[in-house]
């Protein structure tokens, strides 16, 4: 079984220009710079940043995203050569199969499924969260059965999705322009919170920058990280472990720069414009994190702060409430443009595999009128309200975050399989220093990796197992790079 049959970049740069399943060149660099930023700046900074220094770093939350930055930002060069070499949809799924094969393709894709529906549906209840609480404020509850902690049905989040699946159906112009103004919007509000909480910051709040290290049963049995475990290390929270751990978690705020990278086939000059709206929105945002962390642990000591709206509650903790106020318009925002890049993504990379033959082909035709996969486009929508209505934030990021360091590490080993391989390949983008940065790249994502929980690897490898069966019962027969015998007999 010819399961590591490999497509060529060639073929599939033609795929592309089929009628029925030629996507619309219609973006530039800002607009997917705007896209990357669109999608990072959300649940990191309105979210896991109280959530993470209360619980794991202390102070130092700000050196766990710098640490989670540089590990992004190496995957990123690999990337950015990809997509520069290779500007077809499904990011690191066509890129795999281009260099490592079908099977690992498929593995891939499977994988990016799991991190961008989940991501897609965590950020649409977290969505919800500051929206119910903007209503409460001006004396609009809604009811717990509907939006609160533990919600029957979480109607807002189904609600959210509903509306961007439509806003995306419509066409990806109208879709980044969408994006734009939301972008605008809490970018605007970010940097209030770093400009206004500088006249907040209580210096006291940052002994000790990094907390003495301590066991806790947060980070006991299964929910200890996997690097502890196997080294036998104590399970432990806060410390210089308590950093990295950290970073591993926070590293679900970075999610996105690579969803960039699927846009590339709907890029007027994706040679030049994709490597730049890769880089170019992982750097603002590293910076905006960092600036952001800091403040906000300056004006709340890091065991006070709240683990699920910590920039509103620490201007409210400082005597300013109606900066609170303006926060949760932010966050609305952002967590918004999280939801629709997150969807968008989804449904480029199904749509690679759809086109392919691994999945049924007849999902990937494009609309007529509006030029997106609307049949791929309304399927992702629905399941993501299903999931968006009845799961909860807990462990799911920690579950996104495997999944897409995964995805980092098979890229890395791409660029230098593809640059063995194909060195003939025009490269408007070349990635420095291979195979070392590769290597790095590959060597941090393992580590971030073996920080995650026990438990997270678990549900990570049942998956993956699922979809191996998958696989083997269907993508493997109707896979279009089948051999010559296989194509006669279907």
């Amino acid at each position: 079984m010819d399961i590591f049959r490999t497509k060529t970049v060639e073929q599939s740069i033609r795929d592309t220009e089929a009628p029925e399943h030629q996507l619309r060149k219609r973006l530039t660099a800002t607009d997917l710079t705007v896209f990357g930023i669109g999608v990072i700046v959300g649940t990191g900074i309105f979210v896991l940043t109280g959530q993470v220094a209360k619980e794991t770093a202390g102070p130092a939350v700000a050196v766990s995203f710098v640490v989670a930055g540089i590990v992004c930002g190496l995957a990123a060069l690999c990337y950015a050569e990809f997509a520069s070499t290779i500007p077809v949809a499904g990011s690191a799924y066509t890129f795999s199969f281009a260099t490592l094969g079908e099977f690992p393709a498929w593995v891939i894709g499977w994988d990016l499924i799991l991190e961008l529906a989940l991501a897609a549906a965590v950020v649409a209840v977290g969505w919800s969260g500051y929206f119910a609480s903007l209503l409460s404020t001006f004396g609009l509850n809604l009811p717990p059965s509907i939006a609160g902690a533990d919600p029957v049905v979480n109607v807002p989040a189904v609600a959210i999705v509903a509306i961007l699946t439509a806003v995306l159906v419509a066409g990806i112009k109208l879709s980044s322009r969408v994006n734009l103004i939301l972008v605008i919007t809490k970018v605007a509000v970010v940097l209030l919170v770093i400009v206004a909480g500088l006249f907040f910051i209580n210096g006291a709040n940052y002994t000790p920058f990094i907390p003495e290290a301590v066991s806790t049963p947060r980070v006991e049995g299964l929910e200890a990280p996997l690097f502890q475990v196997m080294f036998g290390i104590t399970p432990v929270a806060f410390g210089v472990i308590g950093i990295f751990s950290a970073a591993a978690i926070v590293f679900f705020a970075f999610i996105g720069f690579d969803i960039v990278a699927t846009a590339a086939e709907e890029t007027v000059n994706p040679q030049r414009d994709v490597p730049r709206g890769i880089i170019g929105s992982l750097v603002i945002c590293t910076i905006l994190y960092v600036a952001v962390s800091l403040v906000v642990v300056g004006m709340q000591h890091y065991s006070e702060l709240s683990t699920e709206a910590p920039l509103s509650g620490a201007f409210t903790a400082v005597g300013q409430p109606w900066l609170a106020s303006i926060i949760g318009l932010g966050a609305i925002a952002g967590l918004t443009t999280v939801v629709l890049v997150l969807l968008l993504g989804q449904t480029r990379v199904l749509f690679a595999m759809c086109r392919d033959g691994l999945l049924p082909r007849s999902m990937a035709k494009v609309h007529p009128k509006f030029g997106t996969p609307a049949r791929l486009t309304t399927l992702i929508g629905v399941v993501t309200m299903a999931l968006a209505g009845f799961v909860s934030f807990g462990e799911l990021a920690e579950l996104v975050n495997i999944g897409t360091l995964f995805a980092f590490v098979v890229v890395s080993i791409g660029v230098v399989v593809l640059r063995r391989t194909r060195p003939d390949l025009p490269r408007a983008f070349k990635t420095p220093l291979v195979p070392v940065l590769p290597a790095l790249s590959v060597l941090a994502c393992l580590y971030l990796m073996l920080n995650l929980p026990v438990q997270t690897w678990l549900r990570f490898l049942i998956w993956m197992v699922i979809g191996v069966v998958l696989y083997f019962a269907y993508g493997y027969w109707h896979s279009r790079t089948a051999m010559p015998w296989q194509k006669a007999r279907h």
